[in-house]
């Protein structure tokens, strides 16, 4: 019987390594790529032809929806299985929507996988409104109550991004998440944001403190342009603000970090 072909679309090299491991002497999958790198995932997928792709939705440079995107526009586009340690229903029901074949939240066990990727390789591509619907619900009701407390930080950070529309791909973005986890260690950095906090992202990126002001004030700007105010309020659970106002780089890095730490982070 023919090989099942797999990619791996995950810039975690813990995962791509068991993955190496697990698929290394399959006689049912064949392992034809394995990398993290969203903005070449596309043309990766495209010269290596995989029939099922294990999709990340956090990844540098380009994040796994908009991968995914790209993937379903292929003549043939492969099966594409969402792995992510994201529960929340906003991702599960886009990532469907989207044309995912499966979700599999992070972390699982690399044994039950083969199960999910055969279920995903002989399935139909039926996201009808319907079953769309019948499929989110059953993966929310399985994943979405997870406790947040075992979520890693930066994986819940990323996913705070994703909700609001900040893009992996910009500078602002990292700096930003470097910015909150200070936070988080040393929550009084906040009222020394020009003195301390910015000379320390600084000198970790090997830049200006005012190039790292400047990236983080765009990574919000970029958040409220695209209009997803609404998605920020929800994160918050609270009417925080609304579309003609921005909160400064202290605020939005304060109101991130605070969230974390009463979570347990």
């Amino acid at each position: 019987m023919e090989k099942i072909k797999i990619a791996i679309i995950d810039d975690s090299q813990q995962m791509k390594n068991i993955a190496e491991e697990h698929f290394a002497n399959s006689e049912e999958f064949d392992l034809v790529y394995a990398d993290g790198n969203g903005a070449t995932a596309f043309e990766e997928i495209s010269k290596a032809l995989p029939d099922v792709v294990l999709l990340d939705l956090v990844l540098p440079n380009k994040d796994g929806f908009a991968v995914l995107g790209e993937i379903k526009t292929m003549e043939h586009a492969p099966k594409v299985i969402i792995t992510s340690a994201l529960t929340g229903d906003t991702f599960i029901h886009r990532a469907m929507q989207l044309g995912a074949n499966d979700y599999v939240v992070k972390p699982f066990d690399i044994a039950r996988l083969d199960e999910h990727i055969k279920n995903a390789y002989n399935a139909e591509n039926s996201n009808t409104t319907v079953n769309l619907q019948s499929k989110v619900d059953k993966l929310v009701e399985s994943y979405a109550r997870k406790p947040i407390k075992n979520r890693n930080l930066e994986e819940r950070i990323s996913n705070i991004f994703i909700t609001v529309g900040i893009p992996a791909h910009i500078k602002g973005y990292q700096f930003l998440r470097e910015a909150i986890k200070m936070a988080i260690n040393e929550p009084e950095i906040v009222n020394s944001i020009t003195k301390k906090l910015y000379p320390n992202i600084a000198d970790k990126f090997n830049t200006s403190p005012s190039k790292v002001e400047r990236a983080i004030r765009h990574a919000i700007e970029v958040a409220w342009n695209r209009g997803k105010i609404e998605n920020i309020n929800s994160v918050f659970g609270l009417q925080v603000y609304n579309s003609n106002e921005k909160p400064t780089n202290g605020e939005f890095i304060a109101l991130v970090a605070d969230k974390m730490i009463i979570e347990g982070c």
